[in-house]
């Protein structure tokens, strides 16, 4: 049964041959990391904290490790260039509207016009005038 926050089997097999691949059976058996990509997802679109996440997706601290060494890896950029160069070869990508700088950003209301705290002298500066 899919859930909300799960991948798609179209969505799965895009981004698995982008994963690190699986070492020699050592230790305990690992999760699949279709499992495991669903719970971060689960957690990043709820944004739940890591020990909430639900038991079907199993030990939340088996989640977060694995999250944490495929984030130093480099895995996560990995797989977002990809999907974004997929979507720009399909022309998904309106690059001229993606763009954001400060002349379409706007200041909360109430971060115009405060008065700004004096500022103390330097010493050097004090110093150098005298």
């Amino acid at each position: 049964m899919k859930r909300r926050h799960e991948l798609t089997d179209v969505q799965w097999q895009k981004i698995a041959p982008l994963l690190p691949k699986k070492k020699a059976k050592q230790g305990r058996p690992s999760c699949s990391d279709r499992e495991m990509v669903n719970a971060m997802l689960y957690r990043a679109k709820t944004g739940t904290p890591w020990r909430d996440l639900p038991e079907r997706y199993g030990n939340w601290k088996t989640v977060y490790s694995r999250w944490l060494r495929w984030r130093d890896a480099g895995v996560w950029n990995t797989v977002w260039e990809a999907l974004q160069a997929e979507a720009d070869d399909r022309g998904a990508v309106e690059w001229e509207i993606h763009f954001i700088d400060s002349t379409v950003v706007r200041a909360h209301q109430h971060a115009a016009g405060a008065k700004k705290a004096a500022q103390k002298p330097n010493t050097s500066d004090a110093a150098e005038a005298g």
